[in-house]
């Protein structure tokens, strides 16, 4: 009888993504690139920037940062997957005025510095400044909830609640 009341696994965990950015909240749907726009790496939320520091939504690990330093793949301890996409086709600019603060395998708090960028040099170089948060693993969630939020600050509002 106790063993039942006590081995009971948690059917649904929630997990709060953070905005990553300082910024105004974009639908993924108007972002300018198919990719996202379409939702074909997944489900998510765009920001388009005021500043360029970009932070850690949630606590977690570390699992990829491209050599350009353009993203970043963060995944929590409970599997929720999140890339983090500095901008449209910003992979062109090679690096040029990115600087990553963590490697693969970092763990990191929300709040953790990621990546630095220079916001005027995407501004001129890039096709967008607009970054999507996408939930690379939505066929594992069971339901992403986006919050009612316009203007965020980096690692103070919460931007989407994902129920795994």
């Amino acid at each position: 009888m106790f063993k039942k009341l006590f081995n009971r696994k948690k059917e649904a965990s929630d997990n709060s993504v953070y905005a990553p950015l300082t910024g105004e909240v974009v639908p993924l749907e108007e972002v300018p690139d198919p990719v996202f726009a379409e939702k074909m790496m997944g489900e998510g939320i765009a920001i388009k920037p005021t500043s360029g520091m970009v932070v850690s939504p949630v606590d977690g690990k570390i699992v990829q940062v491209f050599p350009t330093k353009h993203a970043v793949g963060i995944e929590t301890s409970n599997g929720v997957e999140i890339l983090i996409h500095i901008g449209l086709e910003t992979v062109q600019m090679n690096g040029e005025g990115f600087t990553a603060h963590v490697q693969e395998g970092s763990r990191v708090s929300v709040g953790d510095k990621l990546i630095s960028f220079d916001l005027s040099i995407v501004q001129a170089k890039a096709k967008s400044t607009i970054t999507p948060i996408i939930i690379t693993n939505t066929d594992l969630c069971k339901e992403i909830q986006k919050e009612s939020v316009v203007n965020v600050t980096a690692g103070q509002e919460r931007i989407l609640s994902v129920i795994k």
